[in-house]
């Protein structure tokens, strides 16, 4: 069958942006027009590093656990939990003892995930 360039898997990255952004952490990147969406892939215990960007991001943990630093606020986290992240606000994550997989979504884009790479971009 032939994939449809519009459509995509979530289980299936092999046409997606791919970007290490730190030990234990890859990312799926799906670029439009107006936004993108990022499905994250946190190890265990793994953890990102604070950074801040101007795009607002949202979050949806689909699977696992753990924790998201933002401002001065430390928020638990588990399956089925979302949350906003304005722009420029100091943010990060770190995955519970079994990981966790989040959907992330920018609006607009962000012009440092257009391409593959490694790190969160703006800092």
């Amino acid at each position: 069958m032939t994939k449809h360039p519009e459509f995509h898997n979530i289980n299936d990255g092999s046409d997606a942006i791919v970007r290490q952004l730190a030990e234990g952490l890859s990312a799926h990147i799906y670029l439009g027009d107006q936004a993108m969406i990022s499905v994250v892939t946190v190890a265990p215990g793994a953890s990102g590093t604070l950074h801040q960007h101007p795009e607002e991001q949202w979050g949806l943990c689909l699977e696992g656990s753990g924790t998201r630093i933002q401002g001065d606020a430390e928020i638990p986290f588990g399956k089925g939990d979302f949350w906003r992240t304005p722009g420029g606000v100091l943010h990060t994550m770190e995955a519970g003892s079994d990981g966790c997989r989040v959907l992330d979504i920018f609006a607009p884009p962000r012009d440092d995930y257009r391409t593959p790479g490694s790190g969160f971009g703006s800092s």
